[in-house]
């Protein structure tokens, strides 16, 4: 079976509609990250704080906000679950746009790769539920770390391009390869 534009239209709505409400409940819960009294961040656990700085966090946590951490990395697999999918429909959609045969191709790998950021992004949360319950446990950061750059190098080019490319001209029939 060949998914259309219109077909790719409906999967990128589906998602978009989980990744908007997903992110604004993980936006809410951001909030409550407080430890020693300093807020830290999600994006911060992922790619700015160094191995010694997650460990202290996650070690000095109290159990309500370990809760809440649980629950954002728990909406976070639901999250996924809109956005690699939105991501690679909006690459199949923006091949519609485009007639050279790099970008073309271009595009579906990027379409296909937001698998292998799916699976970065699923070991990322199992680290971090991992972390939570055991933080003297952290083994493995430089690849963790690793898997983080790889989920976002390819989840962001993906979607810059594809929405750069989407609002160009659809093609007519006569110029689809």
């Amino acid at each position: 079976m060949i998914i259309r534009y219109k077909g790719w239209k409906n999967i990128f709505l589906l998602s978009l509609g989980i990744f908007a409400g997903t992110a604004f409940c993980m936006k809410w819960m951001e909030k409550d990250f407080i430890q020693n009294g300093s807020l830290f961040t999600i994006i911060g656990l992922e790619i700015f704080y160094p191995e010694e700085q997650v460990a202290a966090i996650l070690s000095g946590l109290d159990g309500p906000v370990k809760t809440i951490l649980r629950y954002h990395l728990s909406f976070d697999f639901a999250f996924m679950l809109g956005v690699y999918p939105g991501i690679a429909a909006l690459c199949m959609m923006a091949r519609e746009k485009v007639s050279s045969r790099i970008l073309l191709q271009g595009l579906r790998w990027l379409a296909m790769l937001q698998l292998l950021a799916f699976g970065c992004d699923v070991y990322e949360n199992c680290c971090l539920l991992k972390w939570i319950n055991a933080p003297d446990t952290i083994t493995g950061f430089g690849f963790y770390q690793l898997l983080v750059m790889v989920k976002w190098v390819l989840a962001l080019s993906a979607a810059l391009l594809a929405i750069s490319l989407s609002f160009r001209k659809r093609r007519t029939d006569s110029q689809q390869v």
